[in-house]
């Protein structure tokens, strides 16, 4: 997985999500080895990730159940998304896995940051993201930044 952006590229995780994703992590190794890829993947942007207080977190990084606007920059669509537990995804309402490719990618990333994942066909879908949630239970909306 690529990851670009304009700016320097780190990522910023909070400590709660660190912690519930590293035994996410742990407990489907165990059960299931069929997700190891993905597993794998999440690891590796938890190993690389600015572990912060939840208070401390910037409000336009994604975290988890963050909802994200994100446009295609080949196609020009748009879609968002929530981000969430695997538990509770459901693509037909707009809720993407953490362990699905575009849930790991967009994890800890900025509104603006341009993001490359591979999808299973093994082609990657450049898209710059915008983020659509604040610490509060009003959604706010920031422009696209291409």
């Amino acid at each position: 997985m690529k990851r670009r952006s304009k700016k320097a590229t780190t990522i910023y995780v909070t400590e709660l999500d660190y912690n519930r994703l590293s035994g996410l992590i742990e407990r489907t190794r165990e059960r299931n080895g069929a997700d190891r890829e993905y597993l794998n993947k999440l690891e590796a942007e938890l190993d690389r990730a600015e572990i912060v207080d939840p208070k401390d977190i910037p409000a336009d990084v994604i975290t988890m159940r963050s909802k994200v606007r994100l446009k295609d920059l080949v196609s020009g669509d748009s879609n968002t998304y929530s981000l969430v537990f695997p538990t509770e995804a459901d693509f037909a309402e707009g809720k993407i896995s953490v362990l699905a490719p575009i849930g790991t990618a967009i994890l800890g990333y900025r509104r603006g940051d341009t993001i490359e994942w591979t999808v299973p066909s093994g082609s990657t879908k450049p898209a710059a993201g915008s983020l659509c949630w604040a610490k509060s239970l009003e959604n706010i909306c920031g422009s696209w930044v291409t």
